[in-house]
């Protein structure tokens, strides 16, 4: 029997999910997160962002098609503030910073970022070595919404992220990207959602050490304003 999804919060027009790693959102050889989530709730419910089969984490399914439309709209128009927790073994080019450039597609499904600046992907970081742990851990909001925007920021700044073949890194026992939390408005309530990872050997060796205390309410951080090109899709 599979493992009822955790439930991190939920409206008249959403629910929030926790969804695992390895799990698909889309149905492949068995039912994937969406299904699961409507058998487990009883309801038809509607897509409005995805993530990666190896990243879990936090993510929002609508209860009708006009709440679907909204949350759309808001993950298209960048008013949905998200957060994910990383780590790569890699010192990267630099501490923190911006990451940003149009993505291109490459070889066996993988992205690469580019130089262009037409639609580009968007993503701020900061990150935190640990004197007794063997990786570095980020804290990542991306103000856009692209294919593995997160995993090729990374790897642009030569920190793949821990597990992911894919993009160079060593293997692990798991690809180390979590979709930590979440903040957004919607009918004039102000929402704030957030859920550690719970799986993963050095996830759980970052949790015994501690977050930084900046990085406990993401949305509270002091980032920098996002710049505003043309919007990317969500």
């Amino acid at each position: 029997m599979t493992k009822p999804l955790d439930i991190i919060g939920q409206s008249a027009d959403f629910v929030v999910l926790n969804k695992p790693a390895g799990l698909s959102f889309h149905s492949e050889d068995g039912p994937g997160l969406v299904v699961l989530a409507e058998q487990q709730l009883g309801e038809k419910l509607y897509a409005v962002h995805r993530l990666d089969k190896i990243t879990s984490g936090l993510i929002i399914l609508a209860r009708s098609s006009a709440a679907a439309a909204e949350l759309t709209r808001q993950f298209s128009n960048r008013q949905i503030e998200k957060f994910y927790l990383a780590l790569s073994c890699h010192k990267p080019l630099k501490k923190q910073g911006w990451v940003k450039g149009d993505m291109q597609s490459a070889r066996r499904g993988a992205w690469r970022l580019t130089a262009l600046q037409q639609q580009p992907a968007i993503t701020y970081f900061v990150s935190q070595g640990f004197q007794d742990l063997p990786f570095r851990a980020f804290l990542l909001r991306p103000f856009t919404g692209k294919t593995h925007q997160l995993r090729v920021a990374l790897k642009s700044q030569s920190a793949p992220i821990l597990g992911d073949s894919l993009y160079g890194a060593a293997a692990a026992d798991r690809v180390y990207l979590h979709a930590y939390a979440l903040a957004l408005e919607y009918g004039g309530v102000r929402y704030h959602y957030s859920v550690l990872p719970d799986s993963g050997e050095q996830f759980a060796a970052l949790l015994a050490q501690g977050l930084p205390e900046q990085w406990q309410r993401p949305w509270l951080y002091p980032w920098p304003k996002a710049p505003t090109p043309a919007l990317g899709s969500e």
